[in-house]
Order: structure tokens, then C-alpha cells, then sequence
């Protein structure tokens, strides 16, 4: 069970979530960056609670972790500035890092192969949704971030069928379609309703994948 320190660092997440969506919907600026950075920071706090620096496993995941904290740092610039690239960057290095992870925690080849191909099929249907909308300076870029976000959602999975927790796949699978809500705010059409589900959906999938440090 997680301790007293961990149940408030939940807590202090949920109230930095709330904060962001409702500065989100009023283009509240100052609530904006203190909502997301409350929310974000609980989730690294959250991890450390939990144990994380304590094995190799949640070392990799703790520093995937820190590399989201900073991609949502950086993101809270606005358009398509550089704080945006280096954002892009900086989840890019979580996704790697979270799939080093995933990958030692030791994973099924078979579970592992399955969701590769799945993966595949379903980046190739949002890049097809996605690159008409992408300034031609950020196709590369996109690209090789749905590889790396396919990467780690199939190293999850085949972690998960082999001695990882469930909660390991569930939460790459969340992460991952949490960021459609980023490429559509950013890229396709900019709207409350992306952060609505999408915010909820990211915060929940980092929780998720700390979480799973119980169990080792």
C-alpha cells in the first residue's frame, strides 16, 4: 500500500490536474503553469515515495519520469517556438527510457512481437492523420517519435505478459494515446475538449507506471 507520503503526493496531482483544466478553460495563464507544474512534479515526488531510486528498474522509470517533467515544462510554450522542439525532445527521452524500463523487466516474444505489429499498423494510421497538419520542418521528428512511442508500448506489453504488472502495459497504452490529444491541440485543431481527456489520461498513465514499482 502506498504510504502517507504517496497519498498526499496523489492528492497534491489531482489538485495541480483540476487547477490546470480549469485555468485551461479560462486561458488562465499563471494557473496554467502552476497547475501543470504542481501536477507533474506529484507524479515525480510519487515515484520517489514508492521506492524508485531503489533498483535499477525504477531508476530507468524515476528518469523517464524526469524527462516528462520536462517535456511539460517545456510545452508550456506556446505555437511551435523552440521550448516546443525541446519539449518533443524531452518525451522523446522518456519514451526511451521507459522502454529501456519495460525491456528490463524482462519481456514474452511472443506478447512482444503482437504488439510490435499492432503498433505499426496503428502509427501508420495516425501518421496518416497527422502529417497533412505538420509544418515540413517537423515531419522527421514526428515520425520518429511515433516509432520510439511504438517502441515502448510494445516493450510494455511484453513486459507486462511476462513478469511485469499489468498496470506496466495500461499505463504505455494511456501514455501513448494521451499524446493524440498533444498533436491535435498543437497540429490539427487547438481545443479545450484535447486537454479535457488528454491531461487526465497523461497524469493517470504516469501514476499508472509508478505504481507498478510496488510490485518489484
Amino acid at each position: 500500500m502506498p504510504s502517507t507520503e504517496a497519498e498526499l503526493w496523489l492528492l497534491a496531482g489531482l489538485i495541480g490536474l483540476f487547477t490546470l483544466l480549469a485555468s485551461e478553460r479560462r486561458s488562465f495563464r499563471p494557473g496554467i503553469v502552476a497547475g501543470k507544474l504542481t501536477a507533474s512534479t506529484a507524479f515525480v515526488v510519487f515515484a520517489h515515495s514508492l521506492g524508485a531510486l531503489e533498483t535499477t528498474i525504477g531508476q530507468l522509470v524515476f528518469a523517464g519520469m524526469l524527462f516528462c517533467w520536462s517535456g511539460d515544462a517545456l510545452l508550456l510554450a506556446a505555437g511551435h517556438s523552440i521550448g516546443f522542439r525541446l519539449g518533443i525532445g524531452a518525451f522523446l527521452l522518456g519514451h526511451l527510457t521507459y522502454g529501456a524500463a519495460f525491456w528490463s523487466w524482462g519481456v514474452d516474444w511472443l506478447a512482444l512481437g503482437s504488439a510490435a505489429l499492432g503498433v505499426a499498423v496503428i502509427g501508420w494510421r495516425v501518421l496518416r492523420w497527422l502529417l497533412p497538419h505538420v509544418p515540413t520542418e517537423f515531419v522527421v521528428p514526428i515520425r520518429c517519435y511515433v516509432v520510439v512511442i511504438g517502441m515502448m508500448v510494445a516493450c510494455a506489453v511484453g513486459a507486462s505478459a511476462d513478469r511485469a504488472p499489468h498496470v506496466v502495459a495500461a499505463g504505455a497504452i494511456a501514455f501513448a494515446i494521451s499524446d493524440l490529444s498533444v498533436a491535435r491541440e498543437r497540429f490539427v485543431q487547438p481545443s479545450f475538449a484535447n486537454s479535457l481527456w488528454g491531461l487526465p489520461l497523461y497524469y493517470l498513465s504516469q501514476i499508472a507506471l509508478a505504481s507498478a514499482l510496488m510490485r518489484l
